[in-house]
């Protein structure tokens, strides 16, 4: 299966949603027909991302706010104090019924980049009217162009409007008075025939101290006896002497199986419906799926109902350019466009929409239901989509990484992406994958750089040959060296080199670029 693009170009001077420029936005795009999912994830790989059919890479020397991919290892997976208080408060929530009352904000409560939304990077229509289910002819690089064409058929984030406030000078005022009244009277000090305060929390330590040090004390004694030789049977095996284990910390599987307990007041459930017309699990949900995405665009972006109607729902979450796989060893969902729909006491409060790819997960959007914010409804999905991923993983070993679309350094509201550990960022230069940590230090003086501290590293996949560029044109796939012949006055040279090197080689020769 050929995956055929329209290639777009760049595309600059529009509004950036993050940082609220109306014309600083650049990027390069392609209209992919469709797309193998090996293709796409070559192309994540290179800074790619797609919404709905449209397949797109910042320009990151230029656009005012380096997006840089972002993706995390599920087998060094830990979790952060942040999402455990998640983790609890949904427990609390489905065991008991508790609503947290404010308090536990997180920096963002979703995780998905604002793609589409906002703005129009391009025209989602396509200019050619491209029938993949017509068989295509095949010429090879090495015949001659009067070789007898072969016929070989083909099968068929969000970031939030507005800017942080600043404090206003109303505040610092009533902080400044607050302070004035709070200093303390003179007096005598404190009382020296008492012992000096200490905190809680040390108090708390140290009685642990003491606790675990009784306790192991115990065990060595009663270690040394069971060892003694018994009078009865001197041929006893002396037992091997216990060593104390220390408490293991829980597993994110762990947490989310404590909050699924059969007698909850509340019952969560995860569906994993794949994005398809064929599917009943899909065709009967669509109807509450995309009103549950039009409340939550009129509430969360303050959409209009034109912005979010049915149509721009499937255009934006429900269209998807890649072809569903089913190998026999791939995961037992296949591989393809899939939305995690999120069913409490029978309901869909939240959706999750997934792209399952050969190395990993990668998160496109997630919407919900407003009235469950107190949730963190973003951050409870992401933990379980990461969840998601290692259970694949225990059945496909390559399939260990969740992408979780693009961090933005210099939008405070998209940092909270490199909270998940361990984290890296794509080099946009090189294409390697580099600690987070390592990278923002880089970040914080410039918002562009290069990440790979290598200074002689370079893109091993890069644009070598123009020539073995495949093309689709008149229906036949032809190298760009065949298609040159054939069309004489070809003067898309300078496009067909510019898609090349963008997408790289590998991709270059694999997929098909669509020609007039």
């Amino acid at each position: 299966m050929y995956s055929t693009v329209e290639y777009k170009g760049l595309k600059s001077g529009y509004r950036c949603g993050y940082c609220g420029s109306d014309d600083g936005k650049v990027s390069t795009g392609m209209w992919a027909h469709t797309m193998s999912v090996q293709d796409y994830q070559d192309l994540i790989d290179r800074g790619w991302r797609r919404s709905g059919m449209y397949v797109y890479k910042p320009t990151m020397n230029r656009t005012c706010c380096p997006q840089f991919a972002i993706r995390c290892n599920i087998l060094d997976f830990k979790i952060s104090k942040s999402s455990k208080k998640v983790l609890k408060k949904m427990t609390r929530f489905l065991s008991k019924g508790e609503i947290a009352k404010g308090g536990d904000v997180e920096p963002m409560d979703s995780h998905s980049e604002d793609i589409g939304i906002g703005h129009q990077p391009v025209a989602h229509t396509s200019e050619f009217n491209i029938d993949i289910e017509k068989p295509l002819k095949i010429v090879s690089l090495e015949e001659p162009e009067s070789t007898k064409m072969q016929e070989k058929p083909q099968s068929g984030a969000t970031c939030e409007t507005g800017e942080p406030g600043e404090k206003h000078s109303s505040v610092e005022e009533n902080v400044s008075t607050e302070s004035i009244k709070s200093v303390p009277k003179p007096g005598k000090g404190a009382d020296p025939n008492k012992p000096p305060c200490r905190k809680a929390k040390d108090i708390r330590r140290e009685i642990k101290l003491k606790k675990l040090l009784q306790k192991q004390q115990q065990q060595e004694e009663s270690a040394d006896v069971s060892q003694e030789p018994s009078c009865a049977n001197p041929c006893t095996v002396p037992l091997e002497r216990h060593v104390p284990q220390t408490n293991q910390p829980k597993s994110l599987e762990e947490f989310i199986s404590e909050s699924l307990a059969p007698n909850a007041v509340h019952q969560l459930e995860v569906k994993l419906v794949p994005v398809s017309s064929d599917d009943p699990d899909f065709t009967e949900s669509f109807n509450q799926s995309a009103a549950l995405y039009a409340k939550y665009q009129m509430a969360v972006h303050q959409d209009s109902p034109d912005e979010c109607s049915e149509s721009e729902y499937t255009r934006f979450l429900c269209q998807s350019p890649l072809q569903a796989e089913n190998p026999p060893d791939g995961p037992a969902s296949g591989y393809g466009s899939f939305h995690q729909q999120y069913w409490l006491d029978g309901k869909i409060i939240a959706v999750g929409v997934i792209d399952i790819l050969p190395h990993c997960v990668s998160s496109v959007y997630l919407y919900y239901d407003p009235d469950y914010a107190f949730l963190s409804l973003g951050v409870y999905s992401a933990l379980r989509e990461i969840a998601f991923t290692t259970q694949l993983q225990k059945t496909v070993p390559n399939l260990c990484h969740y992408y979780m679309g693009f961090y933005i350094h210099s939008c405070p509201k998209m940092k909270y992406k490199g909270q998940y550990h361990p984290s890296v960022l794509l080099c946009p230069e090189t294409y390697v994958w580099v600690p987070i940590e390592k990278c923002r230090p880089k970040l914080d003086q410039s918002k562009y750089s290069r990440l790979n501290e290598d200074s002689n590293a370079e893109d091993e996949n890069k644009f070598r040959d123009l020539g073995k560029v495949f093309v689709l044109y008149r229906n036949t796939v032809m190298p760009y060296s065949t298609y040159q012949r054939q069309k004489k006055r070809a003067n898309d040279e300078v496009a067909v080199r510019q898609y090349a090197s963008l997408v790289g080689q590998k991709c270059a020769e694999r997929m098909l670029l669509y020609r007039n």
